[in-house]
């Protein structure tokens, strides 16, 4: 996994990000397990606590499940996965609409240009 991470926000809050994206996406399946908080953090280049703060948050979203003797896990709540899904959604055409806004377009041009660009 390519991670990018930029020194606008805090770190373990855009692997956070970056996790649930996979996970929504379908790159991790219900039920996977996931790499260790080691090999996670050595991946991203990102100490291991600050790794460790974003899966503990996955967890408490209910996105991820922890086992001691298992490890980490994907959720096989398959309808909270499509609930965060919708909710990643949603953040991301609302920051298109206030973005394309700011640039003059109406709501109605911002989905012409969102048709144009899917045919090109």
């Amino acid at each position: 996994m390519k991670w990018y991470i930029d020194g606008e926000r805090p770190i373990w809050i855009q692997l956070k990000e970056q996790l649930t994206k996979q996970i929504v996406s379908g790159n991790y399946q219900c039920g996977d397990r996931l790499p260790s908080v080691r090999e996670l953090a050595s991946e991203a280049g990102v100490n291991p606590n600050t790794m460790q703060r974003a899966l503990a948050s996955l967890d408490q979203d209910g996105l991820t499940m922890t086992s001691r003797t298992a490890g980490r896990s994907v959720t096989d709540d398959e309808e909270r996965i499509e609930q965060c899904r919708q909710e990643v959604a949603h953040r991301i055409v609302k920051q298109y609409v206030k973005d394309i806004s700011e640039l003059g377009y109406t709501k109605e041009e911002a989905i012409e240009l969102i048709r144009k660009g899917n045919e090109r």
